[in-house]
């Protein structure tokens, strides 16, 4: 990962998220972005995911960009807005929930591909709790972020429902290869 963003740069982006979801909920555009007016680092291309949660930790919404297209702080604002309004597994977020949302921001370094001769060799090859992981197979594709290792901590249940979230078989990376690729995050949270 190119060097963490300062607290600043982070608290820039998590109230940047913030105020695109309130926004947005709201029904409203959120406001175009100053760009010229953000330190440079959140001027630079960046991928990222936000994701949303309930007070009691339960995920609400979660969207993001696996490659970097356009400047990270606008890349957090499309995704908070995203997450809060269209991520298909949830209702959008509303008006009364806003408060209680924990807002997390992952930014994403670039995915590497991760060669592998057999599935034996692809679970020695991963890093629980470092690496996202994203399998691909034709058109079928799924990642999930480091930080899903807190709730699926071995590699065989992680790659199990990373199957089944890309809408295959679970074993299916037992019983045929499949492209693999890796990234890690820095992620924060107000």
């Amino acid at each position: 990962m190119k060097e963490a963003l300062t607290p600043e740069e982070r608290r820039l982006l998590l109230a940047i998220a913030r105020q695109a979801i309130e926004y947005a909920v709201g029904g409203q555009q959120p406001p175009a972005l100053q760009l010229d007016r953000l330190p440079p680092r959140l001027r630079e291309e960046g991928a990222s995911f936000v994701t949303l949660t309930r007070p009691d930790g339960s995920l609400r919404g979660c969207i993001g960009a696996l490659q970097a297209y356009q400047p990270l702080a606008l890349d957090v604002q499309e995704h908070a807005v995203a997450a809060a309004l269209h991520d298909p597994r949830f209702p959008p977020v509303r008006e009364e929930e806003i408060a209680n949302l924990r807002i997390e921001v992952s930014r994403l370094t670039p995915p590497q591909r991760l060669p592998y001769t057999d599935p034996d060799d692809l679970l020695r090859q991963l890093r629980p709790g470092v690496d996202g992981v994203i399998l691909q197979s034709g058109w079928r594709r799924a990642t999930f972020l480091p930080q899903v290792w807190e709730q699926l901590p071995q590699p065989e249940a992680f790659l199990s429902n990373l199957c089944l979230k890309m809408g295959a078989s679970p074993d299916l990376w037992q019983r045929q290869p499949l492209e693999v690729f890796t990234y890690q995050v820095e992620d924060f949270h107000e």
